[in-house]
């Protein structure tokens, strides 16, 4: 059990995807598997969404805002370790081809352009994640909306190559992205 989540958590034992918890959805525990290992990590994937402005909720701190309990019996001694998703990050990333079960994942991938011009970087076939173009975020997205289109603006794209980076929570493999001239279908 996870006590005030704020906001979203993928959660792992021992390297193994075991679920997800939305505070959204009004979520806060989750079945563990019974441990193979003599001594199981237990991994907590926090991604603080947006805020709550109103009433009591004004205050709307992130990440794991009090306590996480297995058994009733609260644990202790976190190693904390953030992802700082900006541009010497990234920079820094290495990408590998080889599968894996575990999501959580960079994507990287190129695309040439012979002119610019403002787009729209659809990302319908993504799960849930953060893209960025040529070094720039451009913004969120979510396979249950609102953001399934993120908008680029010329200025951020280069005649000939381009680069896209991607980190998605629960994809395990690259999909298909494309620009596109709206914002809607």
């Amino acid at each position: 059990r996870i006590t005030e989540l704020h906001d979203y958590a993928t959660l792992f034992v021992d390297g193994k995807y075991i679920g997800k918890i939305d505070r959204s959805k009004g979520e806060n525990s989750i079945d563990l598997p019974a441990a193979i290992s003599s001594d199981p990590l237990l991994e907590i994937l926090v991604e603080g969404m947006g805020r709550v402005n109103f009433a009591e909720y004004l205050i709307d701190r992130k990440g794991i805002t009090d306590r996480v309990t297995l058994n009733g019996m609260t644990l202790m001694n976190w190693e904390i370790v953030n992802l700082p998703m900006e541009e010497g990050f990234l920079k820094n990333l290495t990408f590998d081809e080889k599968q894996t079960t575990r999501p959580g994942l960079f994507f990287k991938g190129s695309f040439e352009l012979d002119k610019t011009g403002d787009t729209y970087l659809d990302v319908s076939k993504w799960e849930k994640g953060i893209a960025w173009i040529n070094g720039h975020n451009l913004g969120r997205y979510w396979s249950i909306g609102p953001q399934k289109r993120l908008y680029c603006p010329a200025s951020w794209l280069n005649k000939g190559s381009n680069e896209v980076i991607l980190f998605d929570q629960h994809c395990l493999s690259a999909r298909t992205i494309c620009g596109v001239t709206a914002l809607e279908p």
